[in-house]
C-alpha cells in the first residue's frame, strides 16, 4: 500500500468512529484499557488538547492506523508530542505509520514546533527500529514512579 491510498481523519470523542475505529487500534497498544476506560480517557484527554487522527484505507474505509498527539509548550520550546502511534497488526510494514508520522511532522511545523517527540516502551524493539528508520533519535529517558498500587491504594 502506498501513502496515496490513505485518508487521515481527526476524530472527536462524540464521533461514533472513535469507539468503532480508534479504540481498537489504541487498545492494541494499551490492552488494559476497557471500552469504558477508553471512552473516559478520550473525553478527558481531548479536553486537555489530545487529538486523535485515524488513517483509513481510502478504497475500503478500513482504519489502518492511529495517532494521538498534542501541542506542548515546554522549556525546550514548542513540541508536538505523540502519545500513541499504532498501525493495525495486519497492516504493519505497509507505510501507514510513516504516513501518519509525516503528517504529524507537517502539523508540528505549521504550529511552530521545534520537534516531534514521543516515548516508546523500553521492550518495544520493533517500534524502536521503526523510529530509527524514520530518522528519530533517542534524546532522553522518561522516568516515572507509580503513585497507586491498585485501583484506589496509594503507594507509601
Amino acid at each position: 500500500m502506498s501513502a496515496v491510498d490513505l485518508t487521515l481523519t481527526d476524530l472527536t470523542p462524540d464521533d461514533p468512529r472513535m469507539s468503532a475505529d480508534a479504540e481498537p487500534l489504541i487498545r492494541t497498544l494499551r490492552p488494559e484499557l476497557t471500552a469504558e476506560a477508553f471512552t473516559a480517557f478520550a473525553r478527558e484527554a481531548y479536553g486537555q488538547g489530545l487529538r486523535f487522527t485515524v488513517a483509513y484505507d481510502t478504497a475500503t474505509a478500513r482504519p489502518l492506523g492511529a495517532a494521538t498527539h498534542r501541542l506542548l509548550a515546554t522549556s525546550r520550546g514548542r513540541v508536538l508530542f505523540v502519545d500513541d502511534l499504532v498501525t493495525a497488526p495486519e497492516s504493519r510494514g505497509r507505510g501507514v505509520g510513516a504516513y501518519l508520522l509525516a503528517e504529524l511532522e507537517r502539523r508540528g511545523r505549521a504550529a511552530g514546533c521545534l520537534r516531534v517527540e514521543l516515548d516508546s516502551g523500553t521492550i518495544n524493539v520493533q517500534a524502536h527500529r521503526f523510529y530509527h528508520a524514520q530518522r528519530m533519535t533517542i534524546g532522553a529517558l522518561h522516568f516515572g514512579r507509580n503513585l497507586w498500587r491498585g485501583p484506589h491504594e496509594p503507594n507509601r
